[in-house]
């Protein structure tokens, strides 16, 4: 998820000599495997530490002032996600910020996401751009890029005593990553080898974590295997199947409209249980949301995907993340709208910086 504002047959064909983690031939699907451990209740909250240097309070339901990671375990999550830029402008969600967070997770003994997105800003559908500093490099050197990234970070993590439980190669790459490199629908073999370079680099730093490749609606089943049976013709590895599920539909002039959350979650729960069967590996929920001002509303939806996600059985999913619940987009002072928080209406907190009744889904 975003802020909503908000020729390649000769790469493809050098591309199949220049990552040697794009060359396996496609294996026979394995047999399903639980998902071991707990349920994950998750919440994705990077903006965190740029909204406290804008003066941002967090107030738990109580009205008392609280950190932001140790809310969220107030209120019943028990894991944090974090993504990473590679160079950001003002360096939030860079190397630095990163570990900031990820050490206050550490220290109240929550487990940890990070999402990679491969790119100087946000990465999505809509764009999945090179960074700056990798733009005009081969495919071999994009790969190379991509896992001394990976390497680079995550031993940064390793060097502070900060072990991920999962690691998302790309974010929401639902047509691939570094476009238009590694552009699926342009040369599936190529991003293969790009996702690939980032598995091989998470599992050369912690042989354990989780390898996650996340796409946008987890209520199409379509886009989901044609992307997950590309890769595997591909020689593609990853351990879960990553989702985004927001209860909503995109219609014809642009504009986002409010959609039957049930009809979605059902979809998704339908989804989920094939993927399994297809794939043989669980799926997560990396983001969810709903609109800030439906508490009623976004508390019954993330219960019954919750629950109905826990139902499946035979560890089908591993847990479900809300995508930074702890924003408003009409929080006053106006001098918030003015720093650019009005932009994101998916948040879970009220105008008086307390979370709203839809967190209560997560106590339990």
């Amino acid at each position: 998820m975003r802020i909503p504002l908000l020729f390649l047959s000769v790469v493809t064909a050098f591309a199949a000599v220049s990552c040697n983690s794009g060359n396996a031939s496609p294996s026979e699907t394995p047999e399903p495997q639980p998902v071991p451990g707990i349920f994950a209740k998750g919440a994705d909250i990077s903006w965190c530490t740029e909204m406290e240097r804008d003066g941002i309070t967090f107030r738990n339901y109580d009205g008392t002032a609280a950190e932001c990671t140790a809310l969220m375990k107030e209120l019943g999550f028990d894991a944090i996600r974090l993504r990473v830029w590679v160079d950001p402008e003002e360096g939030w969600c860079g190397k630095e910020d990163v570990l900031a967070k990820a050490g206050r997770a550490r220290d109240l003994g929550m487990r940890l996401m990070i999402d990679f997105h491969y790119s100087d800003w946000w990465a999505d559908p809509q764009q999945q751009n090179i960074p700056s500093a990798w733009n005009g490099y081969s495919i071999g050197q994009l790969c190379q890029a991509v896992a001394d990234h990976t390497a680079d970070i995550l031993t940064a993590l390793k060097d502070n005593g900060i072990t991920p439980e999962w690691v998302q190669v790309g974010n929401e790459t639902s047509n691939g990553m570094l476009w238009d490199a590694g552009k699926a629908d342009v040369s599936m073999a190529s991003y293969a080898m790009l996702s690939n370079a980032g598995y091989d680099a998470v599992k050369s730093v912690f042989p354990e974590a989780k390898v996650i490749v996340h796409l946008d609606h987890g209520d199409n089943p379509d886009l989901y295997e044609w992307l997950f049976s590309g890769l595997k013709s591909n020689g593609g590895k990853w351990d879960m199947i990553g989702m985004s599920v927001y209860p909503e539909y995109y219609v014809a002039d642009g504009q986002y409209d409010s959609g039957d959350y049930r009809a979605v979650v059902s979809a998704t729960v339908s989804n989920m249980a094939s993927l399994y069967q297809l794939f043989g590996t669980p799926v997560m929920i990396c983001e969810a949301g709903m609109s800030w001002d439906m508490p009623d509303e976004a508390y019954a939806f993330l219960c019954d995907l919750k629950d109905r996600s826990r139902a499946l059985g035979e560890g089908i999913c591993a847990g479900v993340f809300y995508w930074e619940p702890q924003t408003n987009p009409a929080w006053t002072p106006s001098i918030y709208s003015e720093l650019g928080w009005s932009s994101y209406d998916k948040g879970a907190f009220d105008r008086d910086f307390r979370p709203t009744k839809a967190l209560e889904a997560f106590k339990n």
